[in-house]
């Protein structure tokens, strides 16, 4: 069964990006492409992809300063109040819609794959927040900031179904718990 999976990198301290929304902590640090956990199977199982603004932004931005093309094939939405600048070539829907609309698209358009809630954190948290995230899988990097954008702004049960070790990562996965308010929401 499909599942709705916040697959991201995180800092010991529970960071996702630092203060400015860099992300040169995670691309400072040691992974193997091929190991447990790794991203390459994890997108491969993807068949939508959501992500906020700011993650849209980073991507756009770093796509430009290295002339890599837009990394998703699978259609992506980009959660904003703005107007930002579409890729060319790249399936994007830019939305203000509620997740749950959102969701239902996304599921739609992935097919019986997952749908991959790339970031942020207060993202993740609406997904949350409406009882469509299914799981968590958090790659913890050897490395805190202190400050920055949080791994999930919100509380969130879980239960750990899996940890292992991916070079300098400590991979974990993790099962919502879900609360009898969540079961009764429509999927």
């Amino acid at each position: 069964m499909a599942q709705t999976i916040y697959y991201v990198a995180s800092t010991l301290d529970g960071f996702i990006a630092d203060p400015d929304d860099s992300l040169d902590w995670l691309l400072k640090q040691d992974i193997d492409e091929n190991g447990p956990m790794n991203y390459n199977a994890f997108i491969a199982e993807a068949g939508a992809v959501i992500m906020g603004a700011s993650t849209y932004e980073w991507l756009v931005k770093h796509q430009a300063g290295t002339g890599e093309k837009w990394p998703y094939t699978q259609p992506s939405w980009v959660f904003t109040h703005r107007t930002l600048p579409g890729v060319d070539g790249a399936d994007i829907r830019f939305t203000s819609a509620p997740a749950t609309e959102v969701h239902a698209a996304a599921t739609e358009a992935a097919n019986g794959r997952n749908v991959w809630v790339v970031g942020g954190g207060d993202l993740a948290g609406q997904f949350t927040d409406a009882g469509l995230l299914d799981e968590l899988m958090v790659s913890y990097a050897p490395v805190t900031l202190g400050a920055g954008a949080p791994l999930l702004p919100r509380r969130l049960d879980l239960r750990l179904r899996e940890t292992t070790r991916n070079a300098a990562f400590v991979m974990a996965h993790y099962e919502v718990i879900r609360t009898n308010a969540d079961i009764d929401q429509p999927r």
